[in-house]
């Protein structure tokens, strides 16, 4: 079963650093399709690609796994 990325912290950063998702794509090199697939969880991270992004957005390495690993809590209902 496929696993499902947070990427609210991620967005968030990108627009804290370069206001909009265009500009970040244009400096990570990639096309803002290919970007916004990442972050909706269609198509997953390649390491460099990663790499790069941690670099550009000046994560730290104690903060990594909170911008690219968070898992999306699922929403079920409970039933009783």
């Amino acid at each position: 079963m496929a696993c499902n990325y947070d990427y609210r912290k991620l967005r968030g950063r990108i627009k804290e650093k370069f206001g909009t998702q265009s500009e970040f794509s244009k400096k990570l090199g990639l096309s803002e399709v290919s970007v916004s697939n990442k972050l909706n969880n269609i198509v997953d991270w390649g390491q460099e690609e990663m790499e790069n992004a941690i670099s550009i957005l000046e994560i730290s390495n104690t903060d990594i796994h909170a911008y690219f690993f968070t898992h999306e809590v699922e929403k079920n209902s409970t039933k009783q």
